[in-house]
């Protein structure tokens, strides 16, 4: 091999060296020239609501506005995001957040910038304020509408979610949970005939309007709520239920539909159903211990395994209770239905 063919080997491989560096140079954003730009930092952001008793992801379904407040490491407030548009109904909506590098504590709520919202914050976020001054209030005009239609609340999502940024953004996902409930109350009569919702007031009573910055009720200094029918209405169920027996009668029970706020053990919500001609008392009932049931019975076991009460009244947030009457409008409280599941009692104090 001559002198000069070796020269050509040693040029061709400095060239391909040259081109080869050159590459890895452009497809990167460490700035090792001026020109180009540096790396994008920030998170990319998901969004999940799964903490449901389908344990199905129903974000985008449920969610049609979206908060996100941002705290830096030492818990200041940094910066807030707030999405109303059509891309939340996307599985594939990401939030994208530019933020310079740290570790960030992000709390997001679904449902405070919808224009029908009922909860809002009780003080705007801004610089200088801290995580721990963050409370979401309920409107509680709501409860109190003189419309019976007005007084659904707009449902509540809430989650949290500590992430550091990075280049090319870092990954997380804020998975929420859900804060309101709607609970159905039906009325039977044991033995047939008609129960008609105009003869009875409903309500249920609960210290549940004010949340802490972790999701936590706030009831000191906070006075109780009295939450009334959204709707009310009958309709024809055709069966009776006796004993153990199921007889095809002619039955046209009374419903009405209440909308709660976040359901807490350690509350001691009631729900009360009185007669309007009297004003005596068909039901006094307490709403947890009840409700409760339904997780220890069922929920307990697998494929669920839930075995913290409150871990199903978060997952829950529809429930339907029937109680069955005697002739004279009084609740036979040896029998409930709670989410068709029925519930002997025995013995119970109230």
């Amino acid at each position: 091999m001559t002198d000069k063919s070796i020269q050509n080997i040693f040029k061709l491989i400095g060239v391909t060296a040259y081109v080869t560096s050159m590459g890895i140079t452009l497809t990167s954003c460490e700035r090792m020239f001026e020109e180009l730009e540096p790396c994008p930092h920030g998170m990319e952001l998901r969004f999940v609501y799964d903490y449901n008793m389908e344990w199905a992801n129903a974000f985008p379904a449920q969610v049609d506005c979206l908060t996100l407040y941002v705290y830096d490491s030492d818990d200041r407030y940094v910066t807030t995001r707030v999405v109303t548009g059509s891309e939340l109904a996307d599985e594939d909506y990401r939030m994208t957040l530019e933020l310079a590098p740290g570790t960030y504590r992000l709390v997001a709520y679904g449902g405070l910038a919808c224009d029908d919202a009922t909860f809002s914050v009780v003080d705007l976020p801004r610089q200088g304020t801290g995580y721990s001054d963050l409370r979401v209030a309920m409107d509680l005009s709501v409860t109190g509408a003189a419309e019976p239609s007005q007084r659904r609340l707009h449902d509540l999502f809430y989650g949290e979610l500590t992430l550091a940024s990075a280049d090319n953004y870092s990954s997380g996902t804020v998975r929420m949970m859900k804060d309101t409930n709607n609970i159905r109350v039906v009325l039977q009569q044991e033995a047939g005939g008609e129960v008609n919702p105009d003869d009875f007031e409903f309500s249920i009573t609960d210290n549940n309007s004010l949340f802490a910055c972790d999701n936590t009720l706030v009831t000191d200094g906070v006075e109780e709520v009295v939450y009334r029918p959204w709707s009310t209405g009958q309709a024809r169920t055709g069966v009776s239920i006796v004993g153990n027996n199921v007889t095809p009668l002619d039955v046209t029970v009374a419903y009405a539909e209440l909308s709660t706020s976040r359901i807490v053990s350690g509350n001691a919500p009631r729900l009360i159903v009185t007669r309007r001609s009297d004003g005596g008392t068909v039901v006094d009932f307490p709403l947890i211990t009840y409700l409760s049931l339904l997780m220890s019975d069922r929920y307990s076991k697998p494929p669920y395994n839930i075995t913290d009460s409150q871990e199903y009244l978060d997952r829950e947030s529809d429930y339907s209770v029937v109680f069955f009457l005697r002739p004279d409008n009084t609740w036979l409280d040896t029998r409930l239905v709670i989410n068709d599941w029925v519930v002997r009692i025995n013995n119970t104090e109230f």
